[in-house]
């Protein structure tokens, strides 16, 4: 869910920035099934619900919340399932893979079509925030052009403590 605040910023909490439209799913589902087209591979019920669970879920999850998440509807479900169905999603564009320096991989949804967002990540309690702002993403092509350089991609994280933990004193 987002909230935008007067100082334009738009602000998800750890579930997403935005919900995806129908149009956005169906664009991923669409590469998805072309993907695995192209790659010979077949669409198993239990690949069917894992991908389910992920495009309806939130964002940022751990293969092993997402395993969490699908073994609650077929206890059969192992981890290397999930696992691979996520790298599948990775490699088909459909996911994106983000480490944010705690050990962890974590996913969310990749659609080319939808705004580019970057994140404020909790040390604390991991909380992750994701955020939209113009002026950043004004900024930084001042800085490639000023350089000679053309941005092909990039990815902006910032580290620090989230309002909860700063009130609680944690660190």
């Amino acid at each position: 869910m987002t909230s935008p605040r007067s100082d334009g910023i738009t602000v998800g909490m750890g579930e997403g920035h935005a919900e995806p439209d129908k149009a956005a799913l169906d664009r991923l589902r669409a590469r998805l099934q072309s993907y695995m087209l192209k790659k010979g591979l077949r669409s198993t019920a239990q690949r069917r619900l894992i991908v389910d669970t992920f495009f309806g879920g939130p964002s940022h999850r751990t293969i092993e919340e997402l395993l969490g998440e699908v073994r609650a509807q077929d206890r059969g479900i192992g981890y290397a399932t999930v696992y691979r169905t996520l790298k599948l999603l990775a490699e088909s564009g459909v996911a994106s893979e983000r480490r944010f320096g705690d050990g962890l991989s974590r996913y969310e949804l990749a659609d080319d079509d939808s705004a580019h967002h970057d994140h404020l990540i909790c040390v604390a309690c991991g909380k992750i925030v994701e955020f939209e702002e113009p002026r950043i993403e004004t900024l930084q092509d001042e800085v490639a052009s000023r350089h000679g350089f053309e941005i092909t991609s990039h990815k902006h994280e910032m580290y620090g403590r989230c309002p909860e933990c700063l009130a609680q004193g944690r660190s």
